[in-house]
């Protein structure tokens, strides 16, 4: 069976397809525009894996970009900035976990470590070079999605936070409790904007001291953390002895805890 269609028609039926295709295309171009397009970079080796992964997380408003090598990968961060960082710890080229340190020397991007080594160890050597989270291969991309939307989430920038009472500007350095402006130094503020931002994990000491030292010193006293500590303790808690919200990990380091 043969359909004919006359010119007219035909002429017709195109212009509605290609007026529906430039309808589709503003709308996802105000979509991005609105919701902001998230910059996800993924450092992984074997190229099956890192497409299967490009493929299960890039959507509208979550872009990709894929590299295979440490070279790649800091070619790539001298270029742009991105919100997440997607690293393989074992790669042709060396360790992501130097990639890592490196990023942690002067960046706060949230860091998710693939690797196939799940020993104790290894886990807590990926998290102390400054990693958020740690997921061991094989892994279901389901999984791997829900951490990466976390991070996301907490990647989401404010300059103010408002939480138990406590307000903090960070962008105006002003900071409340109870309504009662609180004095903090330079330092006592990056501590606390690392803890609040990442309310409710453990941020290990010595991430916390690369994080908030980053002035190039070769050597800085751990005890200057443990001070910091106890005077930024002093200003916010109501019995620093006894902390409510910023609250140590033995062994590991420090949380401010979520209500």
């Amino acid at each position: 069976m043969v359909f004919f269609i006359e010119s007219g028609n035909l002429s017709e039926i195109l212009r509605n397809a290609v007026i529906d295709f430039l309808i589709r295309i503003c709308y996802d171009e105000i979509k991005r525009q609105v919701h902001g397009m998230r910059e996800i970079l993924l450092l992984e080796d074997d190229g099956a894996l890192g497409r299967g992964i490009q493929l299960a997380l890039q959507s509208l408003d979550v872009a990709i970009t894929l590299t295979g090598t440490l070279s790649q990968a800091r070619g790539m961060l001298a270029q742009k900035k991105f919100d997440l960082l997607i690293l393989d710890a074992n790669l042709p080229d060396g360790s992501g976990l130097d990639l890592l340190r490196e990023v942690r020397q002067g960046e706060a991007v949230p860091v998710i470590l693939l690797t196939a080594n799940d020993l104790e160890m290894d886990v807590v050597t990926g998290l102390e070079s400054g990693a958020d989270d740690y997921i061991t291969k094989p892994f279901s991309l389901a999984i791997l999605r829900a951490r990466v939307n976390a991070q996301l989430r907490r990647r989401v920038k404010f300059s103010c936070v408002e939480l138990d009472g406590f307000r903090f500007d960070f962008d105006r350095m002003a900071f409340w409790k109870n309504g009662e402006p609180i004095e903090l130094s330079k330092t006592e503020q990056k501590l606390l904007r690392l803890l609040v931002e990442n309310r409710g994990q453990t941020m290990s000491r010595g991430a916390l001291v690369d994080r908030i030292w980053t002035d190039g010193a070769d050597f800085v006293d751990e005890n200057a953390l443990s001070v910091t500590v106890k005077r930024l303790r002093g200003k916010l808690e109501d019995d620093p002895s006894s902390p409510q919200y910023l609250k140590t990990v033995y062994g590991l380091g420090y949380t401010w805890a979520v209500k």
